[in-house]
């Protein structure tokens, strides 16, 4: 699906799609979110009734999440096709919807409480662009994932084929070097203060094995050793503001 505007970064069109939804169905899928919820609502514990804006969550991940915590929710969405899949929770007035740029969101400095991303750094071209959009619009805090070349996920160029095999609609992605995108953000003004590494094991090697209870027997032990803190991804990591 092509966008309706000429943006030069529209990832999200895709993530919104239901047909990447479909990736994230049944229980493996249930628990790959869950994991992803529950690491994000910790991150935002200190920060109940926040003004939250959600760029390019128009997958719908966290929106109820978010949502039932009462955090004053708004998505940002390349296209107008992004707010499919939330559209109940827009008409229900729970929460807002808005068409726009990522690389220059239509808000002022220092909007929202906080600024949330995921799935959208992992297929951006102008990253450092995007952070700094980010980062001028919240005022305290900015959450968002990566995957990292510290990880498995480092030999998934020579993995794709096998990745595709397994789901499907899968798309090449980036993986960063983490220090270079930890020193960029601190030199606009972000410090990392919380950081979480979801899983040690391929997130495909979960979904192929189609049964939780197995992959949270392959990821507790390593995770009690301290070894998905060092090698684990993607990696949801908080930044505060400093002003």
């Amino acid at each position: 699906m092509q966008p309706e505007n000429n943006f030069l970064e529209t990832a999200d069109i895709e993530t919104s799609s239901d047909d990447y939804a479909s990736r994230f169905q049944g229980p493996t899928g249930e628990w790959l979110l869950h994991i992803q919820e529950q690491a994000t609502l910790s991150m935002l514990a200190q920060h109940p009734n926040a003004s939250i804006l959600d760029v390019g969550g128009g997958h719908g991940q966290l929106t109820e999440a978010l949502i039932n915590k009462g955090f004053a929710l708004t998505v940002l969405g390349s296209s107008l096709s992004c707010q499919n899949r939330i559209k109940p929770y827009i008409d229900g007035g729970q929460c807002e919807f808005k068409v726009g740029d990522v690389l220059s969101l239509p808000y002022p400095d220092n909007t929202f409480d906080i600024v949330i991303s995921y799935r959208f750094l992992a297929h951006v071209n102008q990253w450092q662009a995007f952070l700094s959009e980010l980062g001028r619009v919240a005022k305290t805090a900015v959450i968002v994932d990566y995957p990292t070349t510290r990880s498995i996920n480092y030999l998934s160029p020579l993995l794709f084929k096998f990745k595709k095999g397994v789901e499907g609609n899968t798309r090449q992605f980036i993986c960063y070097q983490e220090k270079e995108l930890l020193d960029f953000c601190s030199s606009i003004g972000l410090e990392k203060d919380n950081r979480h590494p979801q899983f040690f094991w391929p997130m495909v090697l979960h979904r192929m094995l189609k049964q939780p209870k197995v992959s949270e027997l392959l990821e507790n032990p390593v995770k009690k050793l301290g070894l998905t803190y060092i090698w684990g991804s993607p990696v949801i990591t908080r930044f505060h503001k400093v002003h």
